[in-house]
């Protein structure tokens, strides 16, 4: 489906609404989870990596209900339960056996539930900048959860995400703060990460002795200087998961895949390829 926006791409019946999805390339599929951030879309978040991983595989990215371009069913409840279940009637949508996920902040968490849930749907897991295990929130994630939109609140977001500064540009801002204010997305961001937000984290907490017994190689990445999801979460979960790697990117926030897209790619293509 062609569109003047390229947020918007494939449309496929999921239970009760059509998710809106990015469908690129042949091979074994691989699919992109997004993070939770203000204004976030399968393609604000992945533009850059799927035509890099579309040379070698079929990528899959999805808006998750209550984001992007997916339908958003009314008095639809926004948590893991349902998260889960739109991947894998997604899944079951487009025949897809098994995936291999890359799952970005939320997205991390998302991948981690997956896994545990559903171990024989899944491959491969990349954890980027992952949340999915019990930490004290950060006063990044809390504002980013507690985003109220402006062009000023959306330039401190960016901000936060980046540790480059050079690529926090007016036009990346705008796209990001206009996404923002799209008919029905800050009201479906606004109830999702209701004060305290600490509960917010534990939801998407998966518990540890289920991510002890997670059986499938696991790449683990993330950047040094990240303020939303600390780095201790990533040498957490390389304790916790048995089959994992993990790269930690110096002069690298929360946006690895933004901020050093080359290598990112590279790095993922070659743990997929193994």
């Amino acid at each position: 489906m062609s569109s003047a926006k390229p947020e918007i791409a494939n449309q496929v019946k999921t239970g009760a609404f059509q998710t809106n999805y990015h469908d690129q390339g042949q091979g074994f599929p691989v699919m992109l989870l997004h993070g939770s951030g203000p204004g976030v879309t399968a393609w604000a978040n992945w533009r850059l990596v799927i035509p890099e991983l579309a040379k070698n595989r079929r990528v899959i990215a999805p808006d998750l209900v209550g984001f992007g371009y997916t339908e958003r069913p009314e008095h639809a409840e926004y948590n893991m339960t349902n998260w889960t279940k739109q991947v894998i009637e997604l899944m079951d949508a487009l025949n897809l056996e098994q995936v291999d996920l890359v799952g970005n902040s939320f997205g991390g968490g998302l991948a981690i539930k997956l896994a545990i849930e559903y171990p024989e749907r899944i491959r491969r897991i990349v954890l980027m900048g992952s949340m999915g295990i019990s930490f004290p929130i950060t006063q990044g994630l809390d504002d980013v959860w507690g985003y109220k939109p402006s062009f000023e609140n959306m330039r401190k977001m960016i901000n936060l995400f980046a540790y480059n500064k050079d690529i926090v540009t007016d036009n990346l801002i705008n796209l990001r703060y206009e996404a923002s204010i799209e008919p029905g997305f800050q009201e479906a961001f606004s109830v999702m990460f209701p004060e305290p937000r600490q509960n917010g984290v534990e939801s998407m907490a998966s518990e540890e002795e289920k991510i002890k017994k997670i059986a499938h190689p696991a790449l683990i990445v993330h950047g040094r200087e990240d303020e939303v999801i600390p780095l201790e979460n990533a040498y957490r979960l390389m304790t916790m998961i048995d089959d994992a790697q993990l790269h930690v990117f110096g002069h690298c926030g929360h946006w690895t895949q933004i901020e050093q897209t080359a290598r990112f790619c590279k790095l993922v293509e070659d743990f997929l390829a193994e």
